[in-house]
């Protein structure tokens, strides 16, 4: 519980979306909680995480998304950066972004349910309205890749 709290505030902080009354004319998408044990070097555990995300298996494209994209290298590509990078004396450094999807603005109108258990106790039957992306969604890979 202390684990989804923690997630709903980070997503609260970070004004990922907002609540807003139910669309008629609109599809709302399922949210789902995904869990998982963090563990230390050792396999120790640490902490509980959780995650809220979109059930976007019934997301219809045309409907409710246009086109989907995958980012992906190539490892041919990333043999040529590094023999470039050392012909020209470049630093690379290597980044990993945890929440790359979660940064990202979409330009589509999407909904989400408010998750079970954590409605809101003065709008029960409101939904959420997505101002950033969430994983899950077909939007997040694209709208990841375009910022």
């Amino acid at each position: 519980m202390i684990a989804m709290q923690e997630e709903l505030n980070q997503s609260e902080r970070s004004e990922e979306c907002e609540l807003v009354p139910r669309p008629s004319n609109q599809s709302v998408i399922g949210t789902r909680w995904v869990f998982r044990n963090k563990m230390d070097e050792n396999g120790i555990f640490i902490r509980n995480k959780a995650r809220l995300v979109a059930q976007s298996f019934n997301q219809e494209e045309g409907i409710d998304y246009e086109e989907t994209f995958a980012p992906i290298a190539r490892l041919e590509a990333i043999r040529m950066l590094l023999a470039f990078a050392c012909f020209e004396d470049f630093v690379l450094y290597q980044m990993n972004v945890k929440n790359a999807f979660l940064n990202s603005f979409i330009n589509e109108k999407v909904y989400v349910e408010q998750p079970s258990g954590f409605q809101s106790f003065n709008f029960p039957n409101h939904v959420f309205k997505l101002k950033k992306t969430r994983y899950g969604l077909k939007q997040a890979p694209k709208a990841c890749y375009k910022d």
